[in-house]
């Protein structure tokens, strides 16, 4: 913790924000040990407690806000960018989703606690719909409630430090070997599950010109939509006789699904994640004949071939969501 001590003394609150600015935009920078350090710092009072609360906190709010306005623009292109940069984008999109048509209020206050969904929930909001007003009162709780539970447990360190100095040289001793053995457990454990979905998903979809080939020869093409109700809003088409499911919903109507033609799934998710891992469980239920749709939904449309409006009652959001 020597080095942000050191720099937080000398460059104080507009460090500690333009540190946290940048880690919610997206690069890399770890603001946790900063955050920590000036909770630390605020138990000697070399740092005040709630002006480092509020910087962090109109930090967090201002990235928060460019992402929601940049997924108010460019909608869910913005998604499939950022999901190819995670670690682990199988459920990447679907996941931020799913928890923000169910309760959009609470997924922006706990976001930033959640691995790969704080730097998602802004932008999902924004190509929803979500009113700016209300977007700025959660997320704003959301971003004092981070800040402060990193405050304050660098808080409670530096009271314990305090209390008795040699815990510090008790930490620095085990601390770095096993945070560094954690990090690396975490990033080889996450690359080798995404290699695995990748490896089999190369194998087995099914090119955008082959399916239509299938569709012009009259070919029985059992297709499943899997996007996510709310992506049908600004893109109400689906391809030809598909049927909308969610990933659930089609596990559980498998018995539902015939075993004498290719079932086709897409979705509008990087390296079609959602496809690929509904046809795997799809497979461990006995269904064989099952193929992700390469491109998906976007590279379906780019092509120019045919698509079928969406009925509208598939795009109708309740009323309870669109007030939140």
């Amino acid at each position: 913790m020597a080095l942000p001590t050191h720099i937080l003394l000398m460059y104080g609150y507009l460090l500690l924000f333009a540190w946290v600015l940048v880690e919610q935009l997206g690069v890399p920078l770890p603001a946790t040990p900063v955050l920590l350090a000036a909770g630390a710092l605020s138990a000697e009072g070399q740092i005040s407690f709630p002006l480092a609360l509020l910087a962090g906190m109109t930090a967090a709010l201002a990235a928060d806000s460019c992402w929601f306005l940049i997924g108010r623009r460019y909608g869910h292109h913005v998604l499939r960018i950022l999901c190819k940069l995670s670690l682990e984008p199988t459920t990447c999109v679907r996941r931020t989703q799913d928890s923000f048509g169910r309760r959009r209020g609470v997924m922006l206050m706990f976001a930033k606690f959640i691995p790969g969904l704080g730097i998602l929930a802004p932008p999902v909001a924004g190509e929803n719909g979500m009113n700016y007003g209300a977007f700025l009162l959660y997320d704003g709780i959301g971003g004092a409630l981070w800040t402060g539970v990193l405050l304050a447990c660098g808080r409670c360190f530096g009271d314990l430090l305090k209390r008795d100095p040699n815990v510090l040289a008790w930490v620095g001793r085990f601390s770095g070997a096993l945070l560094a053995l954690g990090i690396l457990g975490f990033f080889f454990g996450r690359l080798y599950r995404r290699r695995a979905v990748l490896k089999r998903l190369a194998a087995a979809r099914l090119e955008p010109e082959e399916l239509k080939r299938l569709l012009d020869a009259g070919e029985p093409v059992y297709i499943v939509d899997l996007r996510h109700p709310l992506e049908l809003l600004p893109d109400p088409f689906t391809l030809p006789g598909a049927l909308h499911l969610s990933p659930d919903d089609l596990t559980i109507r498998a018995q539902e699904i015939p075993r004498d033609r290719d079932i086709v799934l897409y979705c509008t998710c990087p390296s079609e994640a959602t496809a690929a891992k509904t046809a795997m469980t799809l497979h461990k239920l006995g269904i064989d004949r099952v193929r992700p749709l390469r491109g998906g939904f976007d590279e379906w449309k780019r092509l120019g071939f045919p698509l079928d409006p969406v009925a509208p009652a598939l795009t109708t959001i309740q009323p309870a969501e669109q007030a939140s």
